[in-house]
């Protein structure tokens, strides 16, 4: 018999600089994956600075980077992320999706890839 619970807690911090679109894009995806996992958005980053000071405050499970980081600044983000937390899951969404596709397509974008990464085995 399947487990009927969803899995979670995962405590998730997001770094953007819209902090209530983010907000509100993550209240989205928690929403539609409630039966397979329990997300709690526990803050936001409105730029790389505040990483490293909210990762160590609240030991999130997850970190997502939000569309309008390029790859280079959301390496920095992730590595910072991983280094104060390792096995922390990590995800940059493709830089400027939200600009070309609207924030739609960004919890579209969402739903299909978290599953896969909070379904992964943890990195030690």
């Amino acid at each position: 018999m399947a487990d009927s619970q969803p899995r979670g807690p995962f405590r998730l911090i997001t770094v953007n600089t819209a902090p209530e679109r983010a907000k509100k894009l993550i209240g989205r995806l928690a929403e539609a994956l409630k039966d397979r996992y329990t997300i709690i958005h526990v803050d936001n980053c409105e730029k790389v600075e505040e990483v490293e000071a909210k990762v160590k405050e609240y030991q999130p499970e997850v970190l997502f980077c939000a569309s309008m980081w390029t790859a280079e600044q959301a390496a920095e983000i992730i590595s910072t992320a991983k280094r104060l937390r390792p096995g922390i899951k990590t995800h940059a969404i493709p830089y400027g999706l939200q600009v070309e596709r609207g924030p739609d397509a960004i919890v579209d974008y969402l739903v299909e890839n978290v599953p896969k990464l909070l379904d992964e085995p943890v990195e030690q």
